[in-house]
């Protein structure tokens, strides 16, 4: 799972437009708008494409100024189980700070 968070700004004039370019996009949701043209944006990778190059599209919408990557977040989802980790930090001899 690949999950990126962007600002995206677009041009005043074309606020609607944007909207409705990057709502046609798959893996594209906007989670909030202002009329000044700025977008919050998250991405995720698709079947077909990843979330980076779904973002570098979003560039080349006409009207859109700029993206800006805020948040990135990738786990991979495969079924193979997490490994224990071979000792705790107290059992290693390693100093813990509880009270930071």
């Amino acid at each position: 799972m690949n999950v990126c968070g962007c600002l995206v700004h677009a041009a005043p004039d074309r606020v609607d437009g944007c909207a409705e370019d990057m709502l046609a996009m798959d893996g594209v949701e906007i989670h909030g708008r202002s009329d000044e043209g700025r977008f919050v944006v998250v991405v995720e990778d698709t079947p077909s494409l990843r979330a980076s190059e779904t973002i570098m599209a979003l560039h080349q919408i006409p009207g859109v100024l700029s993206v800006t990557l805020t948040y990135h977040h990738f786990e991979d989802l495969t079924d193979t189980p997490a490994q224990a980790p071979l000792s705790s930090p107290t059992q290693s001899g390693a100093q813990t700070h509880d009270h930071l």
